[in-house]
């Protein structure tokens, strides 16, 4: 139960920065968005609908065949998420403040749009629309998720060209890149740590000092060579990103030789770092 109050605490969150980057950024400078969004926007520039509206009315057909095939729980979140968006769009609806400079305007609108669906995905939920469209795709056609959604958000935003031109409907796909950025940025942490693969014929001292100076665990994987057909100890490591200077002298100082490969990590869980 405390996890599920806190996964709405966090997607009421994210519901409130989609809806005040949407209605303060792009609706007031008349840009456009992808998906059911963007269908959503269309109407209002073109017929004066509210949006809040539009959005919840469009997906409580997907809500409905959602709750039969992609079970509960997601679908619960995603209730919830969509039906927040609506609330806090309909609520930040005179939040609207037209920019003079549509660069700021898009990149602003993408940062905002971006954090606010970045947390929301992050704690389960999602905005509906093309997220439960492309699901299906994918489970019954087996169409990639990504390929449903880019398709779907480019027809969109070029039909949205045609009403708020061409113009500002590119600063629309900088805004929509931007926001893509930010939301991988949001689901994989902040933090960013290292992963270290270490091939040494002196795996064993490395590990030691590296347990022993830098208070770091280590993994010791089994690996054989491939040109020579030996067999060799694989350390594996993931430190922090300040620390990797210092694995670098340690591994160093024992074997010069050493073939060490330093990868990206995000959300690391576990002793020394975050808790699950």
């Amino acid at each position: 139960m405390a996890k599920h109050i806190q996964n709405i605490f966090f997607i009421t969150l994210g519901a409130l920065i989609f809806s005040f980057g949407l209605n303060y950024f792009t609706i007031a400078n008349h840009l456009s968005e992808g998906g059911f969004t963007g269908i959503a926007l269309l109407l209002k520039y073109i017929f004066g609908f509210s949006p809040s509206v539009v959005i919840m009315l469009l997906n409580i057909p997907l809500f409905i065949l959602g709750w039969r095939k992609l079970g509960h729980q997601f679908m619960f979140y995603t209730i919830v998420g969509t039906s927040l968006v609506s609330f806090f769009l309909w609520l930040t609806e005179g939040f609207q403040q037209p920019l003079n400079d549509l660069l700021l305007a898009s990149l602003y609108a993408g940062v905002s749009i971006g954090l606010g669906l970045g947390i929301i995905f992050r704690y389960g939920g999602t905005t509906g629309g093309v997220d439960i469209i492309a699901r299906l795709a994918f489970k019954y056609f087996g169409i990639s998720m990504g390929r449903t959604m880019f398709l779907f958000d480019f027809v969109i935003i070029s039909l949205s060209a045609f009403y708020i031109g061409i113009q500002k409907a590119m600063y629309t796909l900088i805004a929509v890149f931007v926001a893509a950025r930010v939301i991988d940025f949001t689901q994989e942490g902040a933090y960013a740590a290292k992963a270290a693969i270490i091939i040494s014929d002196h795996s064993l001292e490395i590990k030691m000092k590296i347990m022993k100076e830098m208070d770091r665990g280590a993994t010791m994987l089994k690996g054989k060579g491939g040109y020579t057909g030996s067999e060799k100890e694989v350390l594996y490591c993931v430190i922090s990103r300040n620390e990797l200077p210092r694995l670098k002298q340690i591994v160093h100082s024992i074997d010069p030789k050493a073939f060490v490969v330093v990868s990206d990590v995000h959300d690391v869980l576990g002793e020394g770092f975050e808790k699950a």
